[in-house]
């Protein structure tokens, strides 16, 4: 079972092959193909772990984007006690859904 620890937008994501994560909005069209350099730890079938400091170099996780969509609706609500003042607003974040299709050591 390869698994890989990958840091992506600020996020760090456990994966492994077939997996399916959900970013921040990314400008790329859908079936394009992305390449994920960030790559913090990586194990595979027979159990040996390699740990970068803090990246590896020459591993790469690869994916391809399979949706662009938006997210759960997040509500946020405000008001300020004794004044009967009462805001609410809302929105729906814009995700890209990328599936991871192999994890590369160099």
């Amino acid at each position: 079972m390869n698994l890989a620890v990958i840091q992506f937008q600020g996020h760090q994501f456990l994966v492994k092959p077939g997996d399916k994560i959900q970013v921040d909005k990314l400008p790329v069209e859908e079936g394009k193909k992305i390449e994920i350099k960030e790559v913090l730890l990586v194990a595979d079938e027979k159990g040996k772990v390699k740990i970068g400091t803090p990246v590896l170099e020459k591993t790469v996780v690869e994916g391809k984007v399979v949706a662009q969509k938006k997210g759960k609706k997040i509500k946020i609500f405000r008001f300020r006690a004794k004044s009967r003042y009462r805001k609410r607003k809302g929105f729906r974040p814009e995700l890209t859904e990328i599936e991871i299709t192999a994890i590369k050591n160099g």
